[in-house]
């Protein structure tokens, strides 16, 4: 287990496939959502999100770069990630996630 969160500056909201919206604040969320609960787990983003998630969580990447990897994941798996209190749904935020 590792052994912090690693929260990010800016939590995101994401829509799933489903309809549903859930808040990932942690690098931790992340991951745990990419391993146990990921719609499709294959693919070079979702394995990117994955290693860019593990290695934050053990001090070898800063989080940032595992937020940028688990929003193209995101955005690959036809999921919606808007940071927490951006509205805007343009594909010029997404570029800016």
């Amino acid at each position: 287990m590792y052994g912090r969160e690693l929260p990010w500056g800016v939590p995101l909201s994401v829509r799933l496939q489903s309809g549903a919206e859930r808040l990932f604040s942690t690098v931790f969320d992340a991951l745990d959502f990419l391993e146990n609960e990921w719609p499709v787990r294959n693919g070079q983003t979702y394995k990117a999100a994955v290693d860019s998630c593990r290695e934050a969580l053990n001090g070898r990447a800063p989080a940032s770069v595992a937020r940028e990897a688990f929003v193209g994941a995101c955005i690959e798996a036809g999921m919606t990630p808007t940071p927490v209190g951006v509205f805007s749904s343009s594909p010029s935020r997404l570029a800016r996630l």
